[in-house]
């Protein structure tokens, strides 16, 4: 079950991450591992995380690879990059927001939904024509799955940038 999108005005959010290239077969077992580096990295250094873990995906190619950012929002910027994590910044602006409630196989579906919605409403979105690039997708793991067992009740919130 997908909540109705909606608009949403949100600022400037930093955060710490770790980029990968993945096909989509890869996402499964390459990238959670990765966003708890992350925050690995972020506890030896005294940084709280300032929101849920998140992937970012900047460059879709459903075929062949996705290009994502896998992270936490901090506080404040990351001064200093320090192998694998480096610091980055979501742009201010409006969000198209949904929260998808259920396992994270249905996502493909729930974001296809998504974008279904834009279309209807005349969104345009902050990428590429052909929607390959974009400035802002991201998916914001809400249930920390160590806490909620039951698939069908995990939450993601789809927030996916849009011009206006």
């Amino acid at each position: 079950m997908t909540s109705e999108p909606h608009l949403e005005e949100r600022p400037a959010q930093p955060y710490a991450a770790i980029g990968a290239r993945v096909t989509m077969a890869q996402i499964g077992p390459v990238c959670p591992p990765l966003v708890d580096e992350v925050f690995a990295w972020l506890a030896a250094r005294g940084i709280a995380p300032a929101g849920p873990p998140f992937f970012r995906y900047l460059v879709i190619d459903m075929s062949h690879e996705l290009e994502l950012e896998l992270g936490v929002p901090i506080a404040e910027p990351l001064q200093v990059a320090d192998g694998r994590v480096h610091g980055g910044v979501f742009p201010a602006g409006w969000y198209v927001v949904a929260v998808h409630t259920g396992p994270y196989e249905e996502l493909m579906a729930a974001t296809g939904q998504l974008l279904a919605w834009g279309e209807a409403n005349g969104v345009t979105w902050d990428a590429t024509p052909d929607q390959r690039e974009w400035t802002a997708r991201i998916e914001f793991y809400l249930s920390d799955p160590a806490e909620e067992a039951d698939p069908a009740r995990c939450r993601t919130e789809l927030a996916f940038r849009v011009r206006r």
